[in-house]
């Protein structure tokens, strides 16, 4: 942050599509230059234009009293916060509903998972869990076990964690 005549320029913030100016404003930097006065409030104007909305924190109450500059901005800040931690947990969340069912039904079965009870027990039809089991072996949770001449799958094998957090 580069400092000119006690007011630090605007720090730009970019969360998804909304972009927040912060403005930290010091009470003798305009002195009785209304041209300086007048530049900081066309800054704060174009910000404004450009679709940002412009935050202005006084420099005096920074210094004095941060615990209430704290508790404001993450008044004001709340909802983008928010909104980025719940596109993160999306974004992070590898499995489906459908997928975390599957795997916690293994292992409430001591880490077997049969297609055809799985899907009396979940409700649905045998060829979705099939289809799901398949993309878990894809994912490297579950394991297909063949026997017979045939090599027909039988029944999966869940090989993760019994606490892994992809479960929850």
């Amino acid at each position: 942050m580069k400092l000119r005549t006690g007011v630090a320029d605007p720090i730009l913030w970019e969360i998804g599509a909304s972009r927040i100016a912060f403005e930290i404003m010091d009470f003798g930097s305009h002195g009785m230059d209304r041209s300086k006065y007048r530049m900081d409030l066309n800054r704060g104007l174009f910000l404004q234009s450009q679709d940002c909305t412009v935050l202005y924190i006084s420099l005096d109450e920074l210094k004095e009293n941060p615990s209430f500059i704290l508790s404001a901005m993450r008044n004001i800040l709340f909802s983008y916060l928010l909104a980025e931690k719940s596109a993160k947990i999306t974004a992070e969340r590898a499995y489906s509903r459908i997928e975390r069912d599957l795997m916690r039904a293994a292992i409430r079965h001591h880490r077997v998972l049969r297609p055809a009870d799985a899907a009396r027990e979940l409700e649905l039809h045998t060829m979705t869990i099939i289809k799901y089991c398949r993309k878990l072996v894809d994912k490297g949770k579950f394991r297909p076990v063949a026997r017979g001449s045939s090599q027909r799958i039988i029944y999966y094998e869940y090989i993760g964690t019994l606490q892994s957090p992809d479960l929850v």
